[in-house]
């Protein structure tokens, strides 16, 4: 049975039916497909973000596990430094606390934050002192209980004045005094964040350690004085005798003695004159010990001043056959500034040490100028000798005192050690400095630098004339250095120079050509001055001659019969030289070396009249028998107030005034003849045995002119008297 036939509808609803329901399905399958793709998908995903959180939640974990180390190592770091710092302070507390001076701290509103023991035992009795206190309440306390001493502020404003101290930039420091007797120096300081620092340090035992320094000083200077009065008394009571005898031994030497006598009278002459210079050095060294030592600068002449000296100390050079010799740089100022006594002091030191250690030879002193400063020139003085010399390894104590070469030296050189000592101290204040070059047997060369100012203008010698003939000079000397050194400053000149030692030398060259001029020294070894000089005036009777001599009394002779002819005693300064040239130049009568101004007023129509006051009388005899050669009225007064009655009564040319006499001393009687109209113009000199530089001032200060140490020496006197004595009255030349 065909049921499709049957049932045809049927079966095409039924097909129909099954065909949806097949595409239902396939659609369903499908949804069902493409949802488990998504849901596959969806699912992946999750998981990989499950992953991916996972290993996020275990980084986190492992730095979480990391911080937690972490903040326990700082927790352990902060421990440990909370110790040290704990450590720290207990250090710092315990440091302030062994501090023996008060410390304390306070911060910027002025509050206490810390103090130690030392800063709070002033205030032991106050229990209002810790930290917190207002320093002002500390400074309250201090000034209303009385614990400072304020002077004379109320105790308001002495609190007033220490707050306003603080409000300073640099808070200053300042001392004060407690009522216990303690006395404190307080230090404070504003620190960066604006905190106080205060140290406070007991000052007590310096205080009263300076309190004794100031004591003993002055008992020091107390000493000091009574010692330099004393050394000054001494030096009067020792140098008036001295004059004595010194004085009549002089005057011994000019009567006629035997040769026996005349040994002994210069040997009391020279033991006095070593007497008075031990006296000299003593008074120099006891000033310099005290810091006494002053300076004076004056404009004075180097050259002139080292030709002083030289010709001081000619006779002993010229006893021992020692020839002295001056070299002199002709460019250095004629006038430089310093202080002259002590230049002089230091030259004669040294000189006077060479001529001492020296037997035979020369002696060489030589000034030149080795650079300029921004006020004058430095300059180096050296004396060089042919002596005894100096060890090296007794070099280094030369300069200290009391001291020589050695044991043997001091045996046979006397002296008291302190020439060279006092030197250097000298040279020293002087600010420039001392040196020794010396070789055991064959010499010394001592040195000194200076700094000199110039004086003024004036031109150096080398920019002196010489006679506008002088073409030629013919030196003749056997004393190569002396010789060379004159040569050498002519020929600077531009002068032709020839020298000579023997006299068929001479001949040649005045047969050659005559010169101009002729230097001569007097002391020739290989041929004889007066037959060089009969020689010249033979061949060459237009050749000026100047001859150099030791002694003038032995050739003097010569210049009183040629008019060109001049004598100059050595050793010879380059002006010197340059005025004898350019007087003989002209034809002039002779000269006889420079012997200060011509005296060109008129003779005098009556005797010098000299008014000389001393009290002691055998200084009064010394005096006298000085001048008993010379043609002058001499008029003694025992004592200032006599002096000043025969002053107004006889009206003197010229007055010799002891400084130390009875009534009146010689300073208040020159005070009383300046007074007067006839004492304003009156030279008077002073003579004295105090040799110390308070005395001298107070002598010039009084208006004395010059002053003249005890004991007296006749030289000296007549200087005094050629220098000052009016010019009418004609004086004799040494």
């Amino acid at each position: 049975m065909n049921f499709e036939n049957l049932y045809p509808e049927r079966l095409a609803r039924e097909r129909r039916a099954r065909l949806r329901a097949e595409r239902l399905y396939e659609q369903a399958q499908n949804d069902l497909r493409a949802m488990n793709d998504h849901l596959r998908a969806h699912a992946f995903k999750l998981s990989d973000q499950v992953i991916a959180q996972r290993e996020e939640l275990g980084a986190i974990k492992r730095h979480a596990d990391t911080l937690e180390g972490m903040n326990t190592q700082v927790s352990q770091d902060l421990q440990i430094a909370h110790v040290e710092v704990d450590r720290a302070n207990l250090r710092l507390r315990e440091a302030v606390e062994t501090l023996q001076d008060g410390f304390a701290v306070f911060d910027a509103e002025q509050a206490l934050i810390l103090a130690n023991k030392a800063y709070l035992s002033v205030f032991r009795n106050f229990a209002e002192v810790r930290p917190g206190i207002r320093y002002a309440r500390l400074l309250e306390i201090c000034a209303h209980e009385k614990l400072v001493e304020l002077g004379d502020l109320l105790p308001d404003e002495w609190v007033f004045k220490m707050l306003d101290r603080w409000h300073k930039p640099q808070i200053p420091p300042m001392e004060l005094h407690f009522t216990t007797g303690v006395s404190v120096r307080l230090t404070d300081r504003r620190v960066a964040n604006g905190d106080y620092v205060s140290l406070v340090n007991n000052i007590t035992d310096a205080l009263h350690y300076q309190a004794e320094l100031r004591d003993a000083q002055t008992r020091a200077e107390a000493a000091v004085q009574a010692k330099s009065a004393f050394l000054a008394n001494m030096s009067h009571e020792i140098r008036t005798p001295m004059n004595g005898v010194v004085g009549m031994a002089e005057l011994l030497t000019e009567t006629a003695l035997d040769e026996e006598q005349s040994e002994y009278a210069n040997t009391i002459i020279s033991s006095g004159q070593a007497l008075v210079s031990i006296i000299n050095d003593i008074l120099d060294f006891s000033k310099m010990d005290a810091g006494k030592l002053l300076l004076e600068p004056t404009a004075f002449d180097l050259e002139k001043t080292i030709h002083e000296v030289l010709s001081l100390l000619a006779p002993t050079a010229r006893n021992k056959r020692i020839e002295l010799i001056l070299d002199y740089d002709i460019f250095l100022p004629s006038q430089l500034i310093a202080d002259y006594g002590r230049i002089r002091q230091i030259l004669t030191n040294l000189i006077g040490n060479a001529i001492k250690f020296t037997e035979t030879g020369y002696i060489l002193v030589r000034a030149v100028g080795v650079g300029t400063s921004a006020t004058g020139h430095i300059v180096t003085i050296t004396v060089e000798d042919t002596g005894i010399g100096i060890d090296p390894d007794n070099q280094g104590q030369i300069f200290t005192e009391f001291s020589q070469v050695d044991q043997t030296a001091r045996r046979r050189y006397e002296g008291t050690g302190l020439g060279l000592a006092i030197t250097q101290r000298i040279v020293t204040q002087m600010g420039g400095n001392i040196w020794v070059d010396s070789e055991p047997g064959v010499g010394s060369c001592f040195g000194i630098t200076l700094e000199l100012a110039t004086a003024h203008d004036r031109p150096a010698p080398a920019m002196q004339p010489l006679p506008p003939d002088c073409g030629s000079v013919l030196l003749i000397s056997d004393h190569l250095i002396s010789r060379d050194i004159l040569a050498r400053h002519l020929k600077t000149l531009s002068v032709n120079v020839l020298s000579a030692t023997r006299m068929d030398t001479v001949r040649r060259h005045i047969a050659k050509s005559p010169p101009d001029f002729a230097i001569i020294d007097q002391d020739l070894t290989e041929c004889d001055a007066r037959d060089v000089m009969d020689e010249l005036a033979r061949h060459c009777p237009t050749t000026r001659i100047v001859a150099l001599c030791s002694n003038l009394t032995e050739i003097n002779a010569e210049s009183e019969r040629c008019k060109t002819f001049a004598t100059l005693r050595k050793p010879v300064i380059w002006r010197d030289l340059l005025a004898a040239l350019n007087k003989i130049a002209t034809f002039n009568p002779p000269v006889s070396g420079p012997k200060g101004p011509g005296r060109t007023s008129a003779p005098a129509s009556r005797k010098l009249r000299i008014l000389y006051a001393e009290d002691n009388k055998v200084n009064r005899l010394v005096f006298s028998k000085m001048l008993k050669d010379l043609d002058t009225e001499l008029h003694i007064a025992e004592n200032g107030r006599i002096a000043v009655e025969v002053f107004n009564r006889l009206a003197p040319d010229i007055v010799f005034m002891d400084v130390s006499m009875p009534e009146m001393d010689g300073r208040e009687a020159t005070r009383h003849i300046r007074a007067t109209p006839a004492g304003n113009t009156v030279p008077i000199i002073a003579l004295t045995a105090h040799a110390l530089e308070d005395e001298i001032t107070q002598m010039l200060q009084a208006g004395m002119n010059a002053m003249l140490s005890k004991p007296l020496k006749k030289s000296e006197l007549m200087a005094a008297l050629r220098d000052h004595a009016p010019p009418e009255f004609t004086l004799p030349e040494d």
